[in-house]
This record gives C-alpha cells, sequence and structure tokens, in this order.
C-alpha cells in the first residue's frame, strides 16, 4: 500500500454549465466558465508553482509564485486569480517567468529557517517542493529576522515568536510561517470560526489565534482546518512530530456523528499517523471536527478490555478467558434461561457504532437463534419518534436530502438541534450558506451558537419552553393555512387533498393561533407569525432537526407536524428544501434500516407481515416469530417480574444512556446472564456477566449508514487487538458469529462483503448494494436498486415513496411532567462539541481538556435566587432522583430553563430524568425533567455509593496472558 495522494487543483471547481476553450502551452482544453487558468491547467496535468492557493479555499492571489503569461494581456498575472476566457492562449512556462518565480521564492526562503533535514514536514512540504520545482539553488540573501537562531549583537533574536504548545494535538511555529493566509481563509470560509488572523506587519507579520491568545485559549475549535491548509510545518500535528511521516493510508469512515465524514488513516504499519479528511467525502467534502480529526487515541487506550471476561455473580471481581469458554458459557447460560423462562426470556440490543453488517447480524441472531424478536437498538432513546413519523407522512423512514442540499437553501429552520456542537462538519456548510445570504429560524429554548456566531445571525429565534415544539408547529401552520401562504398545486398533486383540508381545518382553530400558543410556549406570537411567513415565502425552505423534536413525549407528534409543514408548503422532492433529522451516532440510521426494532424486519418492514417473514426463513432456514418483541424499556420492566432473565448488549452504555438509572440497574440487576460486548468497562458492564471485547472502526471492515442515508464504506487499517500481542483478536461481526455458532447456528461468513450480499437479497431499498459498487463510487445513498442503481440523494422527487403524502392531525397535549413548588424548574440536556454521547471515547482522549465534567447552565435570575454562584456545586434533584453538579450561570438558557450534557458517568443526569415517554415509540423525554437546584457541598451519597460500586464491580483477576 502506498499514501492516497489528492490533487490540489489550487482553486474550486466551477459549478458553471457553459464551457470555454482556451490553449495552455499549446494545448487544448475546455473547462467550465469561471475557472481559473491555475485549474485549467492543472486538470490538463500541468502544475503551475503556487503557495497561496489550494482548491479548499477561494483564490487569494498573494504569493506572487503562480504567474503566466496570456496573450494580449499585460503583465504576469497569478493564475489562481485569473479566470479563463474563450480563445485565451497561455504560457506556464518561460524564462521571464522562470526568472520572476525564482527571484519570489528566494525571497521566501530568506526568511524561513532552513532546518528541513529535522523538520517534521520534511518530505510534506510545499515549499521545499515548490523551492524545487522553480529550481531554486541557492540564496543570495543572508538569514531573515525570524530565523530559530538569527541573533542581534550576541542576543537572542528578540523578534522571534515561540512555539505555541497549547493544543493538545498540534503545535504552532510562527518561525516557519509564510503568512500566505491560507489557514485564515481555511477557518473563515471551510470552518466558518474566524478564529485566525494576521497581525503585524512587513516582516512582523504572523497567524495569530486572535488578540495575543495561545490557540486552546482562542475561539478555535480545533477542526484541523488550518493544519490541513498550511503548506509548511507552521501547523503540524504532534503525533507527526512524534512518530514521522506516514508511508501508506485507508479510505475509512468516522465512527462518531451520524454526518459520517470520510477520512484517510495515514500510517506507518499499523500505527495511525493522522487521519485527514477526504476531499472525495461525500459529507464532508475534505472538512473534519476535532473528534474525527484529532479523537482516535481511544484505539490504543490502556482501558481497552483485550480478554474475553466472566463471573457467576456482578458482585465477583472479573476472570479473563478464552474465547471458546466465553462463547460456550453465553450458549449454556441462554439455554438454561429459556428452557427455565421461556423462548422470550432473552433477547439482544444491537449498537449505533458497529457498521450495517454487524448490526444486521446481532437482530439475525435474535430472531435465528434466539426465536424472537426481543431486539432494540438505541435509536428506541434518540430517533425512534423520526422513523415512526416520516414512514406515516413519507413512506420512508429516513430524511430526504443530502447534505450538499443545502447549498440550495434559502430558508433554513433548525428545531430542537445545535449543529455545531452536535454535526459540525454540517454546521460549516450550513454557516457557509448561510453568510452567502440564506435566512435562518432558530427554535430552541437554549441560545445555541447558530442564533449568533460571527457573520452568522439567525432571522428568528423561538425560544420556546421546553415541551411545547407541537403547540409553536402547529401556531406556525396557522399562519400559513390562513393567511394563504400554503402551495396549493403541489398538494393537490401530491398529498392526499381530503386530508388536508381536515388538517387546515384544525390548525386554523383559533387555539392554534400564535396569540393563543404565546401563552402556552413563551414565544412572541409576532415572532411565530414573521417565522412562519419566512418559512413560507424565502423560496427553499428546508428544516432540520434533532434529539430536542425527538426526545419528548409528543416526539412523533413534532415529527409529523414538521412532514405537515414541508407538505404544505411544497418543500420536499429538490434540492435545497425537505426534512432532515440530524443523527447523533456514526450509524443509526443503519441500525434501524438493518432491522433493529423489535417489531421490523430490515428494511422497516413489520415482522407480521408473511410475505417478508418468507423472504428470511426460506434464506435462513428457520420459522420466525411473527408477533413483535420487548422493547428496551419493556425488558427492564420484564426482569423486574422475572420473565426477562438474559441479554446481549452490543456496544451500547444503556445504564448511562437510558433514562430513569435507577429502573435500568434494577432491571439488568435482576436478570441471570447480561452479556456486554464493547471496548472497555462500562455503567453497564458493572452489571454484567460476561464481557466481549469489541473492535474499533479502525479494526474491522464494513459499511456505515449517515444521517442522509449514504452508506459509506469502513476499511480495516489494522488487525483487532486481543491481549498484549494484539493481533489475535476479533471483528465485532465475528464475535456474534462465534456466538451464534456455539448456539447452534450454522453460520460461516468470511468477510463482511457477504453479510452486506445477504442484506442486499432481503432488503428492497439495499438490492444494488455490493462494496464493489461503493469502492467504485465512493459512496450512495439508499434506496438503491434497479430504479436507482446508483442511489437517491434526494427522495420523494414527483411523490412520496406510500404515493400520497399524508397531513396528520397534531394535537398538542401537554407532557405530564409540571413544574411546580417542589420542582419549578425545566431541565433540558445536550450535547458539546469536544465530546461524543456517553464519552467512552472521547473521554478517553485529549479532549478532556475542553470539557473536564459536565456543567448545570442555569440563568442569572434563578442562580442569584438560589444563591448559587458559578462554579458552585449545585444539588438537582427531581421526582425521579438527584444528582449533583457545578453551576455555569449563563443567559444562553432562559429563566426557568437548566441545562447539561450527559458525557460524565459519574453526573449520572439520568438518574433525575423520568419514565415519561413518546406514545408512539417510548423515545424517552429526556428534554423536559422538572427540578429543583439548590447549593451543595459536594458530590451526592448516590454518586459516592455509585462511584464505589463501579470501582467494586470492575475488579479484574490475575491476565490470562500472564497465566500463559
Amino acid at each position: 500500500m502506498s499514501l492516497i495522494h489528492e490533487i490540489d487543483y489550487g482553486t474550486p471547481a466551477s459549478r458553471s454549465e457553459k464551457t470555454v476553450s482556451l490553449t495552455i502551452d499549446g494545448q487544448s482544453i475546455a473547462v467550465p466558465a469561471g475557472t481559473s487558468v491555475m485549474r485549467a491547467a492543472a486538470e490538463l496535468g500541468t502544475s503551475i508553482p503556487k503557495l497561496c492557493a489550494t482548491d479548499r479555499v477561494d483564490a487569494f492571489g498573494s504569493c506572487r509564485l503562480c504567474l503566466v503569461e496570456v496573450d494580449g494581456m499585460r503583465g504576469t498575472p497569478a493564475s489562481c486569480t485569473t479566470l479563463v476566457a474563450e480563445g485565451m492562449v497561455v504560457r506556464t512556462q518561460t524564462e521571464r517567468l522562470k526568472k520572476l518565480r525564482k527571484g519570489v521564492m528566494e525571497l521566501y526562503i530568506s526568511d524561513h529557517p532552513l532546518d528541513c533535514l529535522t523538520c517534521a514536514a520534511n518530505g510534506d512540504c510545499e515549499l521545499q517542493t515548490q523551492a524545487g520545482a522553480v529550481g531554486l539553488r541557492e540564496v543570495r540573501y543572508g538569514e531573515g529576522a525570524n530565523h530559530v537562531f538569527a541573533r542581534r549583537a550576541g542576543e537572542e533574536n528578540d523578534r522571534f515568536l515561540p512555539k505555541d504548545e497549547s493544543n493538545p494535538y498540534f503545535t504552532y511555529d510562527p518561525a516557519k510561517c509564510i503568512v500566505c493566509s491560507r489557514c485564515v481563509r481555511a477557518c473563515e470560509e471551510v470552518q466558518g470560526t474566524f478564529a485566525l488572523t494576521i497581525e503585524g506587519r512587513g516582516f512582523d507579520s504572523r497567524v495569530s489565534p486572535g488578540m495575543h491568545e495561545s490557540f486552546l485559549g482562542s475561539e478555535c475549535v480545533s477542526c484541523g482546518a488550518c493544519v490541513d491548509a498550511c503548506p509548511t510545518a507552521t501547523l503540524t500535528e504532534k503525533s507527526v512530530i512524534e512518530i514521522g511521516q506516514p508511508e501508506h493510508s485507508v479510505v475509512t469512515t468516522c465512527a462518531y456523528c451520524g454526518v459520517g465524514c470520510s477520512f484517510k488513516a495515514e500510517m506507518r504499519g499499523e500505527e495511525v499517523v493522522r487521519m485527514l479528511p477526504y476531499k472525495d467525502g461525500k459529507a464532508n467534502r475534505g472538512h473534519s471536527c476535532v473528534k474525527g480529526r484529532f479523537a482516535w487515541g481511544y484505539t490504543n487506550h490502556r482501558d481497552r478490555i483485550l480478554n474475553p471476561m466472566v463471573r457467576a455473580k456482578i458482585t465477583d471481581p472479573w476472570r479473563e478467558v478464552t474465547w471458546e469458554e466465553a462463547f460456550a458459557h453465553v450458549a449454556s447460560e441462554f439455554r438454561r434461561i429459556q428452557m427455565k423462562a421461556g423462548k422470550g426470556a432473552i433477547g439482544g440490543i444491537t449498537s449505533s457504532r458497529c457498521t450495517n453488517e454487524e448490526t444486521f447480524l446481532v437482530q439475525k441472531l435474535v430472531r435465528a437463534g434466539f426465536g424472537n424478536n426481543n431486539v432494540d437498538t438505541c435509536a428506541r432513546v434518540c430517533h425512534s419518534p423520526t422513523g415512526y413519523g416520516l414512514k406515516v407522512a413519507f413512506g420512508t423512514s429516513a430524511g430526504t436530502q443530502d447534505f450538499d442540499s443545502v447549498e440550495h437553501s434559502d430558508v433554513v429552520l433548525v428545531i430542537g438541534a445545535n449543529p455545531t456542537d452536535g454535526h459540525p462538519v454540517f454546521a460549516s456548510r450550513l454557516k457557509k450558506r448561510l453568510r452567502q445570504g440564506a435566512k435562518l429560524i432558530v427554535i430552541d429554548p437554549r441560545r445555541i451558537d447558530l442564533v449568533r456566531t460571527p457573520h452568522v445571525e439567525a432571522a428568528h429565534h423561538l425560544a420556546l419552553k421546553p415541551g411545547t415544539n407541537v403547540a409553536v408547529l402547529d401556531a406556525i401552520a396557522h399562519v400559513i393555512v390562513t393567511e394563504g401562504l400554503f402551495d396549493e398545486s403541489f398538494v393537490r398533486e401530491r398529498c392526499d387533498w381530503s386530508e388536508f383540508e381536515h388538517w387546515a381545518s384544525f390548525v386554523s382553530e383559533e387555539r392554534n393561533s400564535p396569540e393563543a400558543v404565546e401563552k402556552v410556549s413563551g414565544v412572541p406570537a409576532a415572532e411565530i407569525r414573521a417565522a412562519a411567513r419566512l418559512y413560507a415565502t424565502g423560496g427553499n425552505a428546508a428544516i432540520y432537526y434533532g434529539l430536542g423534536v425527538t426526545e419528548h413525549s409528543q416526539g412523533s407528534t413534532t415529527v409529523m407536524a414538521i412532514a405537515n409543514l414541508a407538505m404544505a408548503t411544497g418543500n420536499l422532492g429538490r434540492p435545497g428544501v425537505g426534512v432532515n433529522p440530524l443523527r447523533g451516532q456514526n450509524n443509526v440510521q443503519g441500525s434501524c434500516d438493518m432491522g433493529s426494532f423489535p417489531h421490523e424486519l430490515p428494511g422497516y418492514r413489520h415482522v407480521s407481515d408473511d410475505a417478508t417473514r418468507d423472504i428470511f426463513e426460506k434464506l435462513w432456514g428457520v420459522t420466525l416469530a411473527d408477533e413483535p418483541g420487548l422493547r428496551i424499556p419493556n425488558m427492564f420492566d420484564a426482569a423486574l417480574d422475572g420473565s426477562f432473565l438474559g441479554l446481549y448488549v452490543q456496544g451500547e452504555d444503556i445504564v448511562q444512556s437510558d433514562p430513569d438509572t435507577h429502573h435500568v440497574t434494577s432491571g439488568l440487576a435482576a436478570m441471570e446472564c447480561v452479556v456486554v460486548h464493547d471496548l472497555f468497562l462500562n455503567e453497564t458492564s458493572d452489571y454484567a456477566h460476561v464481557f466481549l471485547p469489541g473492535s474499533t472502526f479502525l479494526e474491522k471492515d464494513g459499511t456505515f449508514t449517515n444521517a442522509e442515508r449514504r452508506i459509506n464504506r469502513v476499511r480495516k487499517v489494522m488487525a483487532p487487538r486481543n491481549g498484549p500481542g494484539g493481533k489475535n483478536g476479533l471483528a465485532d461481526w465475528e464475535v456474534t458469529q462465534r456466538l451464534a455458532q456455539a448456539m447452534g447456528l450454522d453460520w460461516h461468513y468470511t468477510h463482511p462483503s457477504e453479510i452486506m450480499a445477504e442484506i442486499a437479497a432481503t432488503t428492497p431499498s439495499f438490492t444494488g448494494v455490493t462494496y464493489e459498487k461503493l469502492d467504485e463510487l465512493g459512496s450512495v445513498q439508499w434506496p438503491c436498486n434497479e430504479k436507482a442503481p446508483e442511489g437517491t440523494p434526494v427522495m420523494h422527487i414527483g411523490g412520496f415513496a406510500r404515493g400520497l403524502g399524508k397531513f396528520m392531525i397534531t394535537e398538542y397535549v401537554p407532557t405530564d411532567e409540571k413544574t411546580g413548588p417542589r420542582f419549578p424548574l425545566l431541565l433540558t440536556t445536550g450535547r458539546i462539541l469536544s465530546q461524543y454521547n456517553v464519552g467512552a471515547q472521547t473521554r478517553r482522549t485529549a479532549n478532556v481538556i475542553w470539557h473536564e465534567e459536565d456543567l448545570l447552565e442555569i440563568h442569572p435570575h434563578d442562580a442569584e435566587n438560589r444563591g448559587v454562584r458559578d462554579g458552585d456545586f449545585v444539588r438537582v434533584a427531581s421526582r425521579a432522583g438527584e444528582t449533583t453538579l457545578r453551576a455555569k450561570v449563563t443567559d444562553r438558557v432562559a429563566p426557568g430553563v437548566v441545562y447539561t450534557t450527559f458525557h460524565h458517568p459519574l453526573t449520572q443526569v439520568n438518574v433525575i430524568t423520568t419514565d415519561y415517554s413518546d406514545w408512539a415509540t417510548n423515545c424517552p423525554e429526556y428534554k423536559v425533567t422538572a427540578v429543583q437546584v439548590a447549593p451543595s457541598n459536594g458530590p451526592s451519597l448516590w454518586q459516592e455509593e455509585y462511584r464505589e460500586h463501579s470501582v467494586e464491580s470492575r475488579r479484574v483477576l490475575g491476565s490470562l496472558d500472564a497465566a500463559e
């Protein structure tokens, strides 16, 4: 294998459909109008020397190295800023140009350290490469003012700036800066943070992260765009400095959020040197965030469990065993439980962090091996209302657009989502579109960053009371209908008109007017009316939503209300519009697609459908149950009544992530054989009897499906780890297969591609998906079948999957979780940029430097009333329980609302969330919990006891490898 080198064309591609013909160095070429001369030459295979130009940002024209001669044009224009013209004749290499370029390069080198042999960028330095390209062999000038070794009158050069090592992942060496501004432009144009600037003049010019701040102390979000853009060693990954330049690379997919970014894992042997965002990745287009770019170190963390372990009781220490012993033990225990309590006494939970193929095997194990439908997934507690609501409205349980679609949006409505923290790469693309003039509506009880960030400000922020999403959306619909702003032709053509009339009559009622809803939601009626008019009349309007929509008692109702708005205004079936759920985990869409719900087989087909079951029964050689199995909350209920006693949990920490922790732990403690299959001992494994080591995304092959239905390849870059040798482990799909074999199933897959072939053979939306096609096209979006052999970027063009779009009555029903004298505040929860989900991965990286603990955001008015100061420990109590954490006094939350994250296990915010859930899917109501906040002296008694229990539960007897 070798390094995958991506061509840098110098400037972005033009999207013009008009073609222009020109001649470059005697060769003819036709390119889109608006293309730079530099890019046209690159497409011919001619590389014009450059330093400030890169195709990731717009042309700048500052380095004066890319000069060319153009017939009829005076002087020597910069090829990066000169656009092609019909009949243009260009010369890229003449004596005049060679002399000019060499002189320019000589000036750069005169003020640059010549320590190439010991420089971390040696072999990957554009300054070094371009010096060779222009034929520079000597420099006539003396040492410049910024050389590391430069001295003045026998003293150290006081103009020399020291390195900035504050960022945990990269270093900044100002002595090597050539002031090309590529990093500044990448921060502005690609990331949209505007954290960098050029300070000083002349030889004193340098990149600066703010007003004399360090990188760590600045507004930099460590996305890595500046590091990628830097042509020298000014900004360099510390891993490159420590390990050296990589020698081969593999393209794979990030295992964090639902954006699904493509990366080049650049390696030396089996050691990852760095993860570079892949320019051809269709979800991220060469961009990344701090997690995907840098936070992959958990793969080799000392906490990784590398051998299977068993114990008789959860109070016993763990004992390491062989794989064979572990599988035999699980199979024996599961058979014993079923003989004792019946076929339905065991079940499984699939992982939204594992691949499609691995998830498919877990649900197959439950259905074909356990003989029941007791399988569920973490989507139960996040996006199950999305699946239900969108299937009812449109006929498919997924978002309608690709991420490129946002580039065509004129109005974007973000509700219950915080893209800059939860889906940062998509957020960067959204911010870029907003800077270009698109309008933004934010519906969120908290002032998220998008409400006001550099060069972006929401036209409307509807800061509603938590739990009133449905009321506000109905009020927006009220305005659209009563003011005649709906798209009648679209509705008549693509929806059921009688259902629309029934819905329109409902939303037109006075109780759904903005004035009436203002009393419920706290949002001024004028703001609701203005937002409704903008959404309905502002052009292409797209809706993006997250867990602030789904994690409510009316989560499914809210999803249907969103679908109603999109259908009523005709904002479906073309680029720039749509209904787009921002999925939280890397493969939560895929886990749903693969049949992880107890009522659905792969492809969202109900288990009661005889024809669907027949497909699987013939292929698997078994009879499948036709009754839905237990959902996750029901599993705990059944465990407490003694009818559910065995559980296989793959890659999911349900104790930390699921609501009402007391109920979850009580249910797990009542079970007789809990099997946890994961990377680390976690909160759920504290209640487990068997631990099966998992593998990271770097250690296996497979596919992930992101939030835009994009199926991306995951490629193995190193062998799965197991024991000190680290080479005899199993990928997660192999673990599930070995467990199935131990239970008597005749499975003999040799590669995940064979599992995908089975998925394609049984699931209509995946019929055309093969590894060969994914390798050829890079990725595809389902449905991928005979009708759409290369996938479907935009859904519902010309019609809906279900036929006619279905309008649903979305009655606002207040949650049963009420505030009162004992619990006067409403707690809502969310995520932060540097951490991911329950933090199992990111807490084991340097990302903890940005978020060492969960904090409770509280409004200054509420804090003052309770005698709470910033940084104080506070007790947060609800009807379900209590916990303590530190307070952060801020006006980002409204009076009466408090907010926290859930990334750290000792916070255990789910100790205080209740068991209220969505009426249709049992998705928990994480976003609305009535609480009281009061000063505290430190961790609660429960937290102290839990810490002790956790330490006790993670004792491991002598190492199996040491014994051998």
